[in-house]
């Protein structure tokens, strides 16, 4: 169920959470504040501002990946807020915001014309004045710094596209080519810019260890979010899995079709845990100080994983509990998480 807007205080604040989503009216809110605090400063400080409400969106939205970032460099680590807020709102359109099917394809187009002209912004300070929104040209910030191609962010909209219109993937590389590449292989990559290589002369090799991880991620939140997913009429499973298990539904009347599909995700998933188990093999292909962040978040999901193909039942979203969660993290690093959810 959709969250409901949170009420004003009284002054003009929003009464919104730190761990509460945020309805389409906060967005447009937090919005336009960033904007006037960002155009109000200097340039050197405007990348601060955004970073700062784009740390906000990634605590309330991903407690894990909040936690496992904390790990990163500061310098990678506000890179990383960025883009996380950047594929979120998108997201959110056509995820939780109230619109329909054209509503939300039109709202997509319009962020894509902005992005699209961004591009020719030279700070995000100019691109804010001429009115992209904040987010998106915090992360306009970092396609510049980190040369990332524009054309992979294309991709990502248009997985969200997708979303906004569902339709069925025949087999396993029809839902990654026509899907998984632009909702988190491209976002892989961002995140490979960001990381760093090694070694300047095995980039490509990174690529494609961040793109084993992006499918991963991707396949294990697939078989987490099979109930969500259907409640908004889209199947994220490959169609052809489904028939040899007799199953044209998820509709899972009887106990015979909700094991048929837990058979599935047990495939699903133990495709997913070899990409995963390949991925860490090659983390040495990652620069040294973006490692433990990436290990940490394969462990993490890795674990959820597990719990799906052990123990799926179809009743309930699985997730990890956090003290587990807290157990793969690098010990030496504990300190940092009290001082990350104070804002640090």
């Amino acid at each position: 169920m959709r969250k409901e807007a949170k009420p004003h205080d009284g002054h003009g604040r929003w009464l919104a959470g730190p761990k509460s989503p945020w309805p389409d009216a906060y967005w447009e809110h937090v919005d336009r504040t960033t904007r006037m605090r960002i155009l109000d400063a200097r340039d050197n400080a405007a990348w601060d501002i955004a970073v700062k409400e784009a740390r906000r969106v990634l605590q309330t939205y991903s407690t894990s990946f909040f936690t496992v970032t904390r790990f990163l460099p500061l310098a990678k680590r506000q890179k990383v807020e960025a883009i996380y807020a950047a594929v979120r709102y998108p997201d959110e359109i056509v995820d939780t915001f109230p619109l329909s099917p054209g509503e939300k394809c039109y709202r997509l187009d319009q962020w894509q014309d902005f992005y699209d002209r961004g591009l020719s912004f030279a700070s995000l300070r100019e691109a804010v004045a001429a009115g992209t929104p904040c987010f998106l040209a915090g992360f306009l910030h970092v396609v510049r710094h980190d040369a990332i191609p524009p054309e992979h962010y294309r991709s990502f909209l248009a997985a969200m596209r997708c979303d906004a219109a569902p339709r069925l993937f025949e087999t396993m590389d029809d839902l990654i080519d026509s899907y998984v590449y632009g909702s988190a292989v491209v976002v892989g990559y961002f995140l490979a810019h960001v990381y760093g290589s090694s070694s300047p002369g095995r980039f490509a090799e990174t690529l494609e260890v961040s793109k084993k991880i992006g499918i991963a991620l991707q396949l294990t939140n697939f078989l987490r979010d099979i109930q969500d997913d259907r409640r908004m009429g889209r199947i994220y499973l490959p169609a052809d899995m489904l028939r040899e298990e007799g199953l044209s539904t998820l509709a899972l009347a009887t106990s015979e079709e909700r094991a048929a599909l837990g058979r599935v995700v047990r495939r699903i998933a133990t495709h997913a845990n070899d990409l995963y188990r390949e991925a860490s093999d090659r983390l040495f292909l990652f620069s040294d100080d973006s490692r433990a962040a990436i290990r940490a978040c394969i462990d993490v999901y890795g674990q959820l994983n597990a719990r799906i193909a052990t123990d799926w039942r179809g009743d309930r979203r699985e997730s990890v509990p956090a003290w587990k969660k807290f157990r793969v993290l690098p010990p030496s690093k504990y300190w940092r998480l009290p001082l990350a959810y104070l804002g640090w």
